[in-house]
């Protein structure tokens, strides 16, 4: 299959990676933020993008192209040694009731799409969030976007959930976890780092 559309294109992301960024949203709650996706596509030639990890980006000043730039082409050098460059874009909006496509996160996709055409907007859902906590939540609690033909942004329907696609079936329960337990407030952004380059943007000890 070739690389033509996004539409024939299937994303998987991998536990820890999605788990970060759910972190990073809820460690700064009253605030828009977004991290972008690692991967590569899948070498099987099976139309899949595999997203290995992610980074957190920013939690303020979104819409700033040239700390943005900064950012990716240090993450891209970081990434590049293990064969992964970035494959998307991930985005929470400031409202909580709030699960539309803001222009900034459509001109950040638009941006990463130069990295990456099949580069897809995963777009936070806070009402799937908040049922997660309730335990009612199996699917992925991020909302897939892609570029149609016409090179527009779409929410992918209702179908999207065989698109977007968690590579292990626990990583919602692991998430609930680690909400309950605060882990949130162990997330570090780009962010962070800027302000004070001993903060680790790629959060080596999240996981342990």
């Amino acid at each position: 299959m070739g690389m033509g559309s996004n539409g024939d294109l299937k994303y998987e992301i991998s536990q820890n990676a999605y788990i970060k960024l759910v972190l990073h949203s809820l460690r700064h709650k009253t605030a828009a933020v977004n991290g972008v996706l690692i991967g590569r596509v899948s070498p099987k030639d099976d139309g899949v993008v595999e997203i290995s990890d992610s980074v957190p980006l920013f939690h303020s000043n979104l819409a700033l192209l040239p700390p943005l730039e900064i950012s990716l082409i240090m993450i891209e050098e970081h990434y590049v040694a293990q064969g992964l460059s970035i494959v998307g874009y991930f985005h929470a909006n400031e409202r909580f009731d709030d699960v539309e496509l803001c222009g900034v996160a459509k001109n950040i996709g638009d941006h990463i799409s130069r990295y990456f055409p099949q580069a897809p907007i995963l777009l936070l859902n806070s009402k799937k969030l908040e049922a997660l906590s309730k335990g009612k939540e199996r699917s992925s609690v991020m909302q897939l976007c892609v570029k149609d033909a016409s090179k527009n942004w779409r929410m992918v329907g209702a179908d999207g959930g065989s698109k977007l696609l968690l590579k292990e079936p626990s990583a919602n329960v692991v998430l609930s976890d680690y909400i309950s337990s605060e882990k949130w407030k162990d997330v570090t952004d780009v962010d962070d780092h800027l302000d004070d380059v001993t903060k680790d943007w790629l959060n080596p000890g999240l996981f342990n």
